[in-house]
């Protein structure tokens, strides 16, 4: 990998960056855009065109207070690939009254092919709120080991900011050749969400 240089002599005088290469890029695959939406299935281009893929969500609104959910297909037409995870989160209050990180426990899956939630509380349905984030997902056409993912989710809810991460990975042998979200309750009602393959 090159260095990353500078052209001119002080940061604030900068007009100008070195070439930075073999960094890789993204290509986007598909953008699906919610509305009312029980679910968003990303059934096409997960492929072993990329070794990493990622999930991007913009301001993602609810119907009602639910959480938003992921699951995987693995070569069959359900979802419900078995999963190992792990999830963790912090918020707090725009009164300052609550201030707060934990583990979450009763959102860790122990090898089960239930949906994972992506957010640590249910996400309000007032029109200010909403969530964005990314979910990577690495390997998915691997026949030989498992598939790992991880995400990091902002959202709006109870008056407060929530910051969720949830990691684990999908433990088939199989290919991972879909990707779906989904609510616990009530459906997407807005947002988008852009699927892009790293090169």
């Amino acid at each position: 990998m090159s260095i990353i240089k500078l052209n001119n002599r002080g940061v604030k005088d900068v007009t100008a960056f070195g070439s930075i290469s073999s960094l890789g890029t993204l290509s986007l695959i598909q953008k699906q855009t919610a509305s009312n939406s029980s679910t968003i299935s990303f059934t096409s281009g997960i492929d072993s065109s990329f070794k990493e893929y990622i999930f991007f969500f913009n301001n993602l609104n609810a119907s009602t207070n639910n959480y938003i959910t992921v699951n995987f297909r693995d070569g069959s037409t359900d979802y419900d690939a078995t999963k190992t995870t792990t999830a963790i989160y912090s918020s707090h209050k725009e009164d300052d009254g609550l201030d707060n990180i934990a583990i979450l426990a009763g959102n860790s899956l122990g090898q089960s092919t239930g949906t994972q939630r992506i957010t640590d509380n249910e996400m309000g349905q007032a029109s200010d709120d909403g969530l964005s984030g990314i979910m990577h997902l690495y390997d998915p056409s691997n026949a030989t080991f498992i598939k790992h993912f991880h995400s990091v989710t902002q959202f709006k809810s109870d008056v407060g900011s929530h910051n969720c991460y949830v990691a684990g990975y999908c433990n088939v042998t199989a290919a991972i050749d879909g990707v779906q979200f989904g609510t616990s309750s009530g459906t997407i009602e807005s947002g988008d969400i852009l699927l892009f393959g790293v090169n």
